[in-house]
């Protein structure tokens, strides 16, 4: 692995958080937040247009820019920084790969160039809480997560022409102002039971969707109902849906392993921006051997999540699977800066007029939608099979 960067990545890195300097401050940030969509159209349309991100890694045969993953994150690393609240996330990264994975020659056609010229945006709908678990970041992907034939989640029937959905989806990312939705649904009953993907346009009849009011406002996310709504099938029916979303999953937990450090990195330099003005008894409060200590342990954890983050972005091109252990450090890294950057600031970084309190739910959202990191370890050590049953009885013979 060469761990320098190339050109064309620093410029993109350099580029990127210029944009991001002068369109997305605090003022700005507030302001999209309180939109319907939470987030500003116009600077969607500046990352698109200038330079060219929602494209950033798809092939340029449907209009992309044709670079890999590890682009895509160290994009999103600068995307983190500012916690621009855009649908980067739900298009970029976890509804445009499955299209290029699954989706019929003519459906990519058609989908693709719109993506990433970024006139569409696309949400992932995987029912409740389990887009961790679909994505095998938490498990193998396999189960009842899309409704088991059970009341839950979306089922889809064949009719006579297509397809028609009818459930409810809560949590989506991005599903309240998404153009298009990609929906998981269970199909065949519970004696032939198998998920599918399908997508349905976010202004279809029977579609109603609500925005809903989350922990981390820089996420946005929407309920999604869907009531006897026709949906395409992505694909043909005998796509392998959930090795594809399990395929996916490793260059989604890199993407946002370089997020959560882009993140933590920022937090981290707040605080330290802040002890050195705050005084207390004649001094800065940060020439107190206490606070340097405390900051000193912030910055290791800091700059070892990024360590993992830029191999989980580089592997995960080389079919590595290291993402999920990327991604538990990274948060990890996340909660610890935001909770030391909130006790540092004292008094002012407990109120809703600093940005101290985003970073730290940004940190415990993206802990409740991909992890929790004990989770996410588990999993990892589970498929390196690190504790197999043969070696804990050896172990306890």
């Amino acid at each position: 692995m060469d761990a320098s960067f190339t050109p064309e990545q620093d410029e993109i890195r350099r580029t990127l958080r210029e944009l991001l300097h002068s369109r997305c401050g605090p003022r700005e940030l507030r302001a999209a937040l309180d939109t319907p969509a939470g987030h500003d159209p116009a600077l969607w349309t500046a990352l698109a247009e200038q330079l060219g991100l929602p494209g950033l890694a798809l092939p340029e045969a449907y209009g992309g820019v044709g670079c890999s993953v590890t682009e895509l994150a160290l994009a999103c690393e600068e995307v983190g920084r500012a916690l621009a609240p855009s649908p980067l996330l739900a298009t970029a990264v976890l509804a445009a790969p499955l299209i290029t994975a699954l989706a019929t020659e003519a459906q990519r056609a058609e989908l693709l160039p719109r993506i990433a010229s970024g006139t569409l945006t696309a949400a992932l709908a995987v029912p409740g809480t389990a887009l961790a678990g679909a994505l095998a970041l938490t498990g193998t992907g396999e189960g009842d997560w899309a409704g088991g034939g059970r009341a839950g989640g979306v089922q889809a029937r064949r009719v006579e022409g297509g397809w028609r959905l009818y459930g409810q989806v809560d949590q989506v990312l991005d599903g309240h102002s998404a153009g298009l939705l990609v929906v998981a649904a269970h199909a065949g009953g519970f004696a032939r039971s198998r998920t599918l993907l399908f997508l349905v346009p976010g202004d279809a009849e029977g579609v109603i969707r609500v925005r809903q009011t989350a922990l981390d406002a820089t996420r946005p996310q929407g309920r999604v109902q869907l009531r006897d709504v026709a949906g395409e099938l992505l694909g043909e029916e005998s796509a392998d849906v959930l090795g594809a979303l399990a395929g996916a999953g490793d260059a989604v937990a890199a993407v946002l392993a370089c997020e959560a450090v882009g993140a933590a990195d920022r937090a981290l330099e707040r605080t330290v921006e802040y002890v050195g003005q705050r005084e207390q008894f004649g001094r800065a409060i940060g020439s107190f051997q206490a606070v340097k200590h405390r900051l000193a342990d912030v910055y290791v954890a800091v700059q070892a999540a990024r360590s993992a983050a830029y191999y989980a972005a580089w592997a995960v091109a080389h079919g590595e699977p290291v993402g999920g252990l990327a991604l538990a450090q990274a948060l990890e890294a996340l909660r610890t800066a935001s909770a030391e950057g909130i006790q540092l600031h004292g008094g002012i970084g407990f109120t809703w007029e600093h940005e101290a309190h985003l970073y730290f739910k940004r940190a415990a959202g993206d802990e409740l939608l991909f992890g929790p990191v004990h989770r996410l370890r588990a999993h990892a050590a589970d498929t390196a099979r690190l504790f197999r049953i043969s070696d804990v009885q050896e172990v306890a013979v």
